[in-house]
């Protein structure tokens, strides 16, 4: 956010020590630099910051906690303005700024710079500490084509394939790209062996184990302090599946992972509850139902019925694009084989 103050401006050079006299006839402009970490932005010991100084001699720029003002001429403020504006976007979508990054901003005449990114590479996030999270398997690489033309993708396969991950990035990057105005995460609360009742705590205790997947990828892919913000003003919510009764979710990124463990009735009661503007990722893994033996997996049943509608696709994932440890592939092998046994 930028506030700017206008004063009466002078062409008259005034020595060093009416300093402040001068400054009455400036302008001046506020930033705040919350909810990110400032040496996040201005570096250690405010490197950076003194970078930024070096371009523009002609304003005096002073930091104070999470605010920098700007002061000088409001010619030379807009231009300051301008290029702030693009480090900062700069920031939201790499997750850090260097002083190479800085110069480049600085002296690239074209305002779209910045915005560049992921466009023309396979790069989905730029994640915390400059990690570079893209699809690395082919069926990963279909959900992310998939979801551009589709506005319901279903992904399912084995563990360790990467759908959770895959969708959660593409949620994040639809964020970051202004696509949709929020994200929203849910998960049944149905685990092996499992029951909320018998787990201690509050309900945000008892489900908080149910939605630890979920809140590793956001690590992965957000600033801590902008994920905190996020979720302090519902930018970015996560709920059990049975909070979603009743809803209409518009302008949304909404993802719902580990789907086999809805019921057919749950599962449809979530497809129905799409907005406006909206995208839907189903992930789930039809191996592990959690369900009692006398409840029937709804991503089951929807793998089957919705196959033929436009709109939707449906996407297997199988062991080629398990990309956690080599032995998970071949423990997967080794189930299957007892299972055709």
């Amino acid at each position: 956010m930028t506030l700017s103050v206008s004063r009466p401006k002078t062409s008259t050079f005034v020595p060093q020590k009416y300093e402040l006299y001068l400054n009455q006839f400036m302008s001046e402009r506020i930033f705040t630099i919350d909810p990110y970490n400032p040496v996040d932005i201005f570096g250690v010991n405010d490197h950076n910051l003194d970078i930024l100084r070096e371009y523009f001699p002609k304003l005096k720029i002073i930091v104070r906690g999470e605010m920098l003002k700007a002061i000088g001429d409001e010619q030379e403020l807009s231009v300051f303005t301008e290029k702030y504006d693009l480090l900062m976007m700069h920031f939201d979508r790499f997750g850090k700024v260097t002083p190479p990054d800085i110069s480049l901003i600085m002296e690239n005449e074209d305002k779209s710079f910045a915005e560049r990114g992921s466009k023309g590479n396979d790069i989905l996030v730029f994640g915390r500490e400059g990690m570079h999270i893209k699809a690395r398997t082919q069926n990963q690489q279909r959900m992310v084509d998939s979801i551009a033309v589709n506005d319901m993708v279903m992904a399912i396969g084995p563990a360790g394939t990467g759908k959770t991950y895959t969708a959660v990035a593409l949620a994040v990057r639809a964020l970051k790209n202004k696509e949709v105005k929020r994200i929203i995460l849910t998960r049944p609360a149905v685990e092996a062996g499992e029951n909320l009742g018998f787990l201690p705590g509050d309900l945000r205790d008892k489900l908080d184990p149910y939605l630890q997947p979920l809140y590793d990828a956001l690590r992965d892919m957000l600033p801590h302090q902008k994920l905190l913000t996020y979720f302090e003003d519902n930018t970015i919510e996560i709920a059990p599946l049975a909070f979603m009764r009743g809803r209409t979710l518009d302008n949304a990124f909404v993802i719902l992972d580990e789907a086999q463990n809805a019921t057919q009735g749950q599962l449809k009661m979530f497809l129905t509850r799409m907005g406006k503007s909206a995208k839907f990722v189903v992930t789930g893994d039809i191996t592990q139902i959690d369900l009692p033996k006398n409840q029937k997996s709804g991503l089951v049943e929807a793998s089957i019925i919705l196959k033929n509608i436009p709109g939707i696709e449906i996407i297997w994932l199988d062991e080629k694009d398990i990309i956690r440890h080599k032995l998970v592939t071949m423990i997967l092998r080794a189930y299957d084989r007892k299972t055709e046994d």
